[in-house]
């Protein structure tokens, strides 16, 4: 049955239901002239400690009020949160400051429904999750481009070398946490059918029989082997039933960029706007990745739903897949009652809309989950699970990351 569901959500466009209503669909991804984000000077930094403790939230969110209250950046205010740092697998850091071209400042869209005060917690009323524990699903797009962090948090896998992250999972705002100066990327991999390694030592066995006692030794031997082997396949059997767990193949990350928006360093608070990092593993890998989009508002999203999966710490190590209504948006924030646990923040938030020159439809990363958050909201204090929505500007700096420079990062 859950099969059945989760086919009929991945493989059935076409309509959705608005407001009881029928309306036939009109989502397409529309590419847009981004402005440009040129790398001005690199310089080098101190080397981090790497003594903080993984933070899977910050201490306060500025809420969609507070932010109808905030005067709108300035030019050089966006150029510094945009301006990078880059840790290598060495331990050395730079920092690299940024200029930005061709920005056309957007109005605020801080007009959708508001939702019930909560309380606190990041799984709301019946748990709607998925455990991916199908291989068939598993090991296939989209599901195979979500990995696990060595720190703990999700992430995935946007290019054949490069995995999109929440920022906190390496960083607390003012240092490196503890494990990400080895930070290790898991890619979800099939498992052997014999469920382990081959077995040695049968020729030896072989060997050491001799004379008249060979036949029925290795009659013996042989019945010994058949028994424990069926013993072997039962218990993996019941053990791969029972735990459900994915296996991955770990890869070394080579480097890691994070906007200076979130690494303030001591000099202020980390803004939640800029919780995410960009990692380039040591070695590429051969799986499909999901591309990234510019997150619509949420009138253009099929439903106002969104998805994603990650490895919540309560289902241990599954792949867990989860889709919702946005509740709120702001302009670099979406507010929203997905089901999720720690340990899938870092997930990649994505859509499904249809390819405009082609007719079928294509899945982009929108957003990066960030985790349970409190914000002020109209005077009041609401619990959300927020997610850092994927603006132009951010896509630009993303795409200026991957490449290492905007020649390729014109459109998006």
């Amino acid at each position: 049955m859950e099969n059945m569901l989760l086919w009929l959500i991945f493989f059935t466009p076409g309509w959705t239901l608005i407001d009881g209503s029928e309306m036939e669909w009109d989502f397409t991804w529309h590419l847009r002239k981004l402005p440009r984000i040129v790398s001005e000077r690199t310089f080098h930094l101190t080397s981090p400690t790497f003594e903080a403790d993984a933070k899977m939230m910050v201490n306060t969110v500025c809420g969609i009020e507070c932010q109808k209250e905030l005067p709108t950046p300035s030019l050089s205010e966006l150029e510094d949160c945009l301006s990078y740092e880059t840790v290598f697998e060495n331990g050395t850091r730079t920092l690299t400051r940024v200029k930005v071209q061709g920005l056309v400042f957007e109005p605020t869209q801080n007009t959708t429904k508001g939702a019930s005060v909560r309380r606190k917690r990041q799984v709301y009323g019946t748990d709607s999750r998925f455990s991916i524990l199908d291989k068939r699903f598993l090991t296939n797009f989209p599901f195979s481009t979500a990995v696990k962090l060595s720190t703990g948090c999700s992430g995935i896998l946007i290019s054949p070398q490069h995995v999109l992250t929440a920022a906190h999972c390496v960083h607390d705002g003012k240092d490196y946490v503890k494990g990400s100066k080895k930070l290790r990327v898991g890619l979800l991999k099939m498992r052997n059918k014999s469920g382990g390694k081959k077995r040695r030592g049968s020729k030896r066995s072989r060997r050491e029989t001799s004379g008249g006692d060979q036949r029925e030794g290795t009659r013996e031997h042989l019945q010994d082997r058949v028994k424990s082997g069926r013993r072997r396949k039962q218990s993996g059997r019941g053990q791969r039933v029972s735990e459900g767990r994915p296996s991955f193949r770990w890869t070394r990350v080579k480097n890691t960029h994070i906007p200076k928006g979130w690494a303030r360093g001591g000099m202020g608070d980390a803004a939640l706007d800029y919780d995410y990092a960009l990692l380039e593993l040591k070695r590429a890998h051969k799986k499909k990745y999901m591309e990234l989009g510019i997150s619509p508002t949420i009138k253009k999203m099929p439903g106002g739903m969104i998805h994603f999966s990650g490895f919540d710490n309560d289902r241990a190590d599954q792949l867990v897949y989860r889709f919702c209504s946005v509740s709120d948006e702001s302009n670099d924030l979406l507010y929203q009652y997905c089901d999720a646990e720690s340990g899938s923040t870092g997930s990649g938030v994505y859509l499904r809309l249809k390819d405009p020159d082609k007719k079928n439809w294509k899945r982009k990363i929108i957003a990066v989950y960030s985790g349970h958050q409190w914000v002020d909201v109209h005077g009041v204090q609401k619990d959300y699970n927020v997610a850092v929505r994927i603006t132009p500007l951010k896509y630009a700096q993303i795409c200026l990351w991957i490449h290492g420079n905007d020649a390729n990062c014109a459109y998006g």
